[in-house]
Parts: C-alpha cells; structure tokens; sequence
C-alpha cells in the first residue's frame, strides 16, 4: 500500500446511490464507519437500473479499442450504429472524443487492460463478501454464457481477443459449436445463427434488485439513504466537510455521469463523458438458457424473471438529453431476425442511462486534492461489475489512510 491520506473517517457522506455508491458505503460500514447516501433521484434510479447486470471477467475491458477507429467515422455519426456520436459542437466533448481516438490505440489499451486486471480479479470476491456480509439479492451463475454469430468469420474478433487475453494472463474457459449444434445449444436463436461460443465462470444479477438490496443492508445496519437529495456543492471546513447542511469527515463522490462538477473541486481533470446505454424488456415464446451476446450488433440479452432484457449501443451525448427513440428502433432491428419467439413489438421498461465513461477506459477510485474528498466513479460499462471490488477497496483506503495497491493505476489524479 502507498500514498497515505489522513485520519481515518467515522462519519461519511456518500454521494450517488448507485451500485458503486451503495457498495462503498457498505464496505465502509463493515469497518464501523457511519454512513449517508445522498441521491439526486433514488436508488438505482440512474445507470444502475437498466444495465444488462452482466459480471463477466473474460469481457470485461477498457472503451477505448482499435476496433472502435476500424468501425468507421460515417458509421459513428448514423443514429443506427450501435456506437453514435450525435454532431456537437461541444468543445468538453470534442477534447474528450480526442483524447478517447488517442487511448484506441493497441499499446494504450493493453497498458489499460494491465491496470483494470487487479479490479477484475477481485470483482466476483467482493460480491461473495457482500451476500455473506448479509445482502439478500444473489448473483447467478450463466450457464452458460453465448457469444451468437451469423457466420464463423464473425467470431474472429472475439476469439482473437481470447487468444489476446491469454496471452496476458487471463485465460478463458470456452467452446465453439457450429450449424445445428449451434442453435440446438440454445433454442433462443434462429438459423440466421451458424455459430456460437459458450463460455463458463461468468455470472450475472438483476441490476436494480441487487443495488436495492445493497441499499436495504445499509438502512438495516442503521445507515441513511437519502433519496430526492441532489447535492450541488460540499464545503470544506475546518472540522470537516459540509453535505447537505451536515458536518462529515469525508464525502465520497460516486455520482455516475453527474460526476464532474464536484470532481474538478477536488482536482480531477478527466473529464467523465455520458455514454448512454439504451434497454427494454420483452416476452419470449422461451427464455434463453442464459445471457446471450450478439458481438457483432453489439446487443446483450438478459433473462430476468419471466422476461428478457434487451440492453446495447453506446451514444456519446449529454447527461440530460432526452431519450432518442432511434435508438430504440436500432436495438429492434438489430435483434429481430436473431432470437426466435421474441415479441419485440410489446415492449416494456424502455429506458436510457448515462454510463460515466472516461477518455482512457479506466475508472476515478481514489483520494482528491483535498484528503477529506474522494473519488469512485468513470466505470463506463462495467460499474456493476466492478462497483463493488471498487466500493470495497476504496474503503480501505479511507479507513487505513493508505492506497490499496490495486488503485493505484486508477488514481483520480492521473
């Protein structure tokens, strides 16, 4: 461990009732740390809800990526493309598109990839320690989980990236089946699928049933959650911080793509960049064996309860921006022809939300420039997955006023 903070903090405010909010105020009150949770809306209520709630060690991997640049510009600009970026002349945007084009590059990503492992490695453990901590909700095994393709060409990238990651040190455990075989592994897909490679050790949760139960766990060890409390400023003293007309020791800023503001307070020059993710849920005639994966449209597919949950695309666009309809069609149309049964035109639950996305793909964990502010939020896409390893080392260091090693290469500062 390095980089001592200060004193250790008894009374903490926690800004952002999302999953990793939510998981650092939890690890914080296993260290017998009082805590409140402040949200501008609820629990849940923002990236949290609508996520596909896939925690997957072999896919998880920074934004940034060749492939990304290979797509295409024109590709990008189409409110069809599974990545869109609408016409802005936003220049916070275009510094941060710059700097996300410039981290696309191989050696970049891979010096990424490097530093986001040690967050991966501890991400299944810290769900284990929440349930047996006392959090009702449980993770599922998927059993398997496929990647579908139309063709065998089309799981080159996939395979590659394994063969990749392997290479690394972080092998996966999968099998690739074709034709028939195929289809028959899960009768969810259609003939237009020829491929499909299954792998194992993955799991996945109901997003907003998992962060509610998190949130329950909190309030039943006697920690606040405030819901409909939107924190616009927090203000030094000399005992402390002031949230919310409160004195705390320490606040912690873990509110997702709102982040940014109240972070610049504390010295962080990264910018966090809303990248919306769209999803809905639907029937089908029956639910597939477990989460499924279309690579190549970019869709995820997510059994929950009695129905699926239709979740993809990537839109660089502001945080409050309106939900574009467009993009709703473009999930539709990418998944019609792919999954037998599935009765997209009765929708429900349709829904937008920002992921905090940074330009180099790694998330903000970590203390401020002042020691009584710190930092938990950029996850991108995997802040579920990754909310509660964070939550949980981020605790750590408030508590023994020493950086984990393991945050180190996700300073704050960077």
């Amino acid at each position: 461990m390095t980089r001592s903070t200060r004193r250790p903090s008894t009374r903490v405010a926690v800004i952002g009732a999302g999953m990793v909010g939510l998981s650092t105020a939890w690890f914080l009150q296993e260290a017998g740390v009082e805590v409140t949770v402040f949200d501008r809306s609820g629990v849940a209520a923002g990236s949290s809800w609508g996520n596909a709630g896939w925690l997957t060690s072999s896919l998880a991997a920074p934004l940034p990526e060749p492939a990304v640049l290979k797509y295409g510009l024109r590709a990008m600009f189409s409110p069809s493309s599974p990545l869109y970026i609408p016409p802005t002349a936003d220049p916070r945007m275009l510094k941060w598109l710059a700097q996300f084009a410039r981290n696309c590059a191989q050696s970049r990503r891979d010096k990424a990839m490097r530093a986001m492992l040690p967050l991966i490695q501890g991400a299944l453990p810290a769900f284990d320690a929440l349930e047996a901590g006392g959090v009702t909700a449980r993770t599922r095994p998927a059993e398997p989980l496929t990647a579908a393709f139309r063709s065998p060409q089309d799981s080159r990238g996939l395979l590659d990236e394994f063969a990749h990651l392997k290479s690394t040190g972080r092998p996966v455990d999968f099998e690739i089946l074709d034709g028939a075989s195929a289809r028959n592994a899960e009768p969810a897909l259609t003939d237009k699928i020829t491929r499909v490679v299954r792998f194992y050790g993955e799991r996945f949760v109901d997003p907003a049933q998992y962060v509610r139960a998190i949130a329950d766990s909190i309030r039943a060890r006697g920690g606040l959650v405030v819901e409909e409390a939107e924190v616009r400023n927090i203000h030094p003293t000399r005992s402390g911080i002031t949230v919310a007309g409160e004195n705390y020791d320490s606040v912690v800023l873990a509110h997702g793509a709102w982040i940014n503001r109240l972070a610049r307070q504390a010295g962080v020059r990264q910018i966090v960049q809303a990248g919306r993710g769209y999803s809905f849920t639907i029937r089908m005639d029956q639910l597939p064996n477990g989460p499924i994966y279309f690579t190549k449209q970019k869709t995820v597919c997510t059994p929950l309860g009695d129905r699926v949950r239709i979740a993809g695309t990537m839109e660089f666009r502001d945080v409050t921006a309106p939900k574009d309809p467009r993009r709703i069609q473009s999930l539709v149309a990418q998944t019609r022809s792919l999954l037998h049964g599935a009765h997209l035109d009765d929708r429900q639950d349709e829904w937008v939300g920002a992921r905090p996305c940074t330009a180099d793909g790694l998330p903000l964990i970590g203390v401020g420039n002042d020691p009584r502010v710190y930092i938990a939020g950029g996850h991108g896409m995997w802040g579920i997955f990754l909310g509660p390893v964070s939550g949980r080392l981020l605790a750590e260091q408030m508590v023994t006023g020493r950086r984990p090693e393991e945050l180190r290469a996700v300073d704050p500062l960077r």
